[in-house]
């Protein structure tokens, strides 16, 4: 790719990891990238509030193909000594959100230089680390007639600059579940006289391996307890208020489907039995993301043709990625791109985006919009 469109990616990342923003709190990034796109490209750019589009476009008849970057932040707080460390206490890009926009705003910029064969738009979206933005960008699909979408995620553990694809499941479908249960206060010298949760919640906990049981399942299925919060810090008074948070993740979103009745079936046998009052609520949403083969195969061509390092991967991630919201409208891909094979992972505070990955990038979706 051109070196000024380089080094042009390269300081916007520098400047969007400087000013880490959280999930649905992307007002400077989301403002700073769109500045951006204004300043270098002559794109026609759509402002959805939280999230927006820029679009090139080459006329009626053509292909229109979407390529997708997130760009929100983590709570994690910054501790290593980089130039362009975080400004914010308690934040930071640990997950390389930065570079992914910074690659799709210097695809932008070579797209709008060059010229492309099909009508190209950039979707850079808010909110992925909660699986809120993907929901509220998938109008965007439909409204545009999309045929085809891809994007990337930086990873470690596979060879530096290296292109890593997998047919089917990339990320399993996951969410984060809440069991609220209420009973009755009472003295806890005469606990008889109230209605106690911890029973029911131990009694849940104690079922969840028979529900995840790989002999019940097709593929696997997941259910990690996150906090067990009972009763409050009083001697005196027995437990009448607890709340089970769990987060339940498969590789078939069929199965995430099955473990949730199956745990709010039991949870609502347990309430009855102890005379308890249940409800539930879910956060952090993420349906499976599932990778079409004909764009996949488009990859793999334009790796060849450029003499990318492909590697296959023989399984999905269990980590969870919104993306999965846009394929299970049109076509697409999520592929992979490697931070280095002893790389520090993602979400760690030894992390940083490596900034020789836009370049990979940027040559993969230009292979991948000329085709």
């Amino acid at each position: 790719m051109d070196r000024k469109n380089l080094e042009l990616a390269i300081q916007l990342r520098h400047e969007l990891h400087q000013h880490p923003e959280l999930s649905n709190k992307e007002v400077w990034t989301k403002q700073h990238l769109m500045e951006f796109l204004q300043i270098h490209t002559k794109l026609e750019i759509v402002d959805q509030g939280a999230w927006f589009y820029a679009v090139y476009r080459v006329g009626k008849g053509k292909r229109n193909i979407a390529f997708r970057a997130d760009f929100d932040a983590l709570p994690i707080d910054e501790t290593i000594d980089i130039p362009h460390r975080s400004k914010f206490p308690g934040i930071s890009h640990k997950c390389g959100h930065d570079g992914h926009a910074a690659s799709l705003a210097a695809f932008a910029l070579e797209v709008d230089q060059n010229g492309a064969n099909q009508n190209i738009f950039f979707l850079f979206q808010h909110a992925e680390e909660t699986g809120d933005g993907a929901i509220q960008c998938a109008s965007f699909i439909k409204e545009n007639h999309i045929d085809e979408m891809f994007a990337y995620h930086n990873m470690s553990g596979m060879p530096l600059q290296s292109v890593n694809v997998i047919e089917g499941t990339a990320h399993y479908a996951s969410k984060g579940m809440t069991i609220h249960m209420e009973g009755t206060p009472a003295h806890a010298s005469q606990p008889e006289t109230g209605v106690n949760p911890a029973f029911a919640i131990a009694k849940i906990i104690d079922r969840i391996p028979e529900f995840t049981a790989a002999d019940k399942n097709h593929g696997t299925v997941l259910c990690t307890v996150i906090q067990v919060a009972v009763g409050e810090r009083a001697f005196g008074i027995a437990a009448s208020k607890g709340e089970l948070l769990l987060t339940i993740r498969a590789f078939y979103e069929a199965e995430l489907d099955q473990l949730q009745h199956n745990l709010e079936d039991f949870a609502l046998e347990q309430a009855e039995k102890y005379g308890l009052k249940v409800r539930f609520s879910y956060h952090d949403v993420f349906p499976e993301t599932v990778n079409h083969k004909e764009s996949i195969d488009k990859v793999r061509k334009v790796c060849q043709a450029k003499g990318i390092v492909l590697n296959e991967m023989t399984e999905a991630f269990r980590a969870s990625e919104d993306f999965g919201y846009y394929t299970k409208l049109t076509k697409g891909a999520m592929i992979f791109i490697g931070n280095g094979e002893t790389y520090p992972h993602i979400h760690t505070v030894d992390y940083d985006f490596r900034d020789e990955l836009i370049e990979t990038a940027v040559e993969v979706f230009k292979g991948v919009a000329s085709l």
